[in-house]
């Protein structure tokens, strides 16, 4: 028999539509292997309950001819949209225990849809971070992390329920367990998000993206994730880090299936001041993988110092390959990119000390006593907070206080208008820009969390497109010399996510790239 965690959504939707296997048996595979994945810390909170009930509210739907575009379908999500009755915690111990009663649109939007929640995945703490080792609740491991499945007799000895039976009938069983030889991270700050969709335990996840934390963590573990036009999806009953530059997006493991889910995730919302009254194209549609004409800029900036050469190989094979399908390669300059990842680290935490503000211990979350209201606040937010978020709020409350205002927060707006108006020039000569989506493959888990500059980096090629609104996807591209994934991203027009999605595909094909990660491929 087929094994339905290997079948993108696409696949999964036409073996349902002809019955070859239910939402309720999808869903149980999606289940299991969820369970199976526990080493790689990829979830916060596992809904097998709920998933199975709305697997067969999907069943029952599609019965009656009223199938949504997502219907049956088992996706992650991202522990920073808010789900009704069900913790969110951001992945913060200021949340911990925090049960929204209200959903976010963007899971109402699937929900609608008949997608079927698997559970909430790990995440950087309020997403600040580019390797998911900021979270409270533990680092996620990467799927590619090399390692080994070992097998071992279990008995007694483990506690719970065996423990309770007599000595009688304690027998021993095997247990699988992985033994790492090297855990690497899965990017972030939506690392749960891409471990889940790579360690094919969910078909999909929602992901979010600030200054590069859809795309680059899926290049870091092989998957596709795409970042819409900001305004594209609403931000209403998302967690806030940054909102100029939060915008939520899929991450899955083909760019047909990012296309499909996009289009349940977008839509305008009156309760999202940010949202365009826009039109949802059908994503789908624009997958016809003709681009002969197009003009794909090549940005002479992105030649960093010190890029791996491999890398640079690739983004000239991508070149190529777009060449090949009849595009037409111009090379354009954004001359502003240099100072883009420092306009980021001004902007993004003067937004986040902001929005953070509200977590005081009073109205939700976590409250530790002190002896008045002021060590109250005190008290709460230093147990509450990590260290990254900490730093982040004091360089926001830094650069937006008297006497620095001008200097740093109105001088990097004024640097963000510039890169955009980079942009606007550039789409004057070329339909979509093509970059490397990181500079790096995946690194260990602790390797740069003493030099927060060195982390900062990984996003240099995805902040620029984050500070412009644009959209932007990361497509699997092929492996580097220590066999790890690197992707290629594709940059496009405001809300023109639908050129981007059909560039993407022909990237995709002629990747090829249908590496399983060692986590997978050792399970059979």
């Amino acid at each position: 028999m087929t094994d339905l965690t290997k079948l993108s959504m696409t696949e999964a939707l036409a073996g349902m539509a002809k019955g070859e296997f239910t939402s309720v048996e999808l869903t149980e595979a999606h289940v299991r292997a969820v369970e199976a994945s526990r080493p790689l810390n990829a979830f916060i909170t596992e809904t097998p309950d709920q998933a199975l009930a709305m697997a067969s509210r999907a069943d029952a739907a599609r019965a009656k001819g009223e199938a949504g575009s997502m219907n049956g379908l088992p996706i992650a999500v991202k522990d920073l949209f808010c789900t009704a009755g069900f913790q969110t915690t951001a992945g913060s111990h200021i949340l911990e225990g925090f049960k929204p009663p209200y959903e976010s649109t963007v899971t109402a939007n699937l929900w609608r849809d008949g997608a079927v929640m698997l559970g909430k995945v790990n995440l950087d703490e309020f997403a600040m971070g580019s390797s998911n080792m900021t979270s409270h609740f533990g680092p996620v491991v990467s799927p590619w992390s090399p390692g080994t499945l070992v097998q071992r007799d279990a008995g007694a000895e483990e506690g719970g329920f065996l423990s309770e039976l007599t000595a009688a009938v304690r027998q021993p069983h095997p247990v699988q367990e992985w033994q790492w030889t090297r855990k690497l991270v899965p990017g972030g700050s939506s690392g749960g998000s891409a471990a889940a969709v790579a360690a094919r335990c969910a078909m999909a996840a929602t992901g979010t993206d600030t200054g590069g934390s859809i795309r680059q963590p899926a290049s870091f573990v092989g998957i596709v994730g795409i970042k819409p036009t900001y305004g594209r999806c609403s931000r209403w009953g998302i967690v806030a880090f940054a909102s100029s530059l939060d915008q939520a997006g899929p991450m899955t493991r083909t760019v047909d299936d990012a296309a499909l889910m996009l289009g349940s995730m977008c839509g305008f919302d009156p309760k999202d001041s940010t949202s365009v009254d826009m039109a949802v194209p059908d994503f789908r549609a624009a997958l016809t993988g003709d681009i002969r004409g197009l003009k794909v800029g090549i940005p002479k900036e992105y030649r960093v110092d010190g890029m791996p050469a491999e890398i640079e190989k690739l983004w000239r094979q991508g070149i190529d390959w777009l060449k090949s399908a009849g595009a037409e390669p111009v090379e354009i300059s954004l001359p502003h990119t240099k100072y883009a990842l420092a306009t980021y680290y001004i902007v993004a935490p003067a937004e986040c000390s902001s929005n953070l503000a509200r977590y005081d211990g009073v109205r939700f979350g976590l409250r530790v006593e002190g002896k008045d209201l002021k060590e109250m606040y005190e008290n709460t937010r230093a147990e509450g907070f990590g260290e990254e978020v900490k730093r982040r709020i004091m360089i926001g409350t830094y650069v937006l206080s008297a006497g620095y205002y001008d200097a740093y927060y109105l001088k990097a707006q004024q640097v963000r208008t510039r890169i955009a108006q980079d942009f606007e020039e550039a789409y004057k000569l070329c339909d979509v820009i093509l970059t490397p989506t990181a500079p790096s493959t995946a690194f260990a888990i602790g390797e740069k969390m003493d030099d927060p500059i060195a982390m900062y980096l990984n996003d240099v090629f995805t902040v620029p497109a984050s500070l412009a609104g644009l959209p932007g996807i990361s497509v699997p591209a092929g492996l580097a010399s220590d066999g790890l994934p690197l992707g290629l991203q594709i940059l496009g027009r405001p809300f023109d996510e639908a050129t981007v999605l059909k560039v993407a595909g022909v990237l995709e094909q002629a990747a090829d790239f249908n590496t399983l990660p060692p986590f997978v491929a050792a399970r059979g």
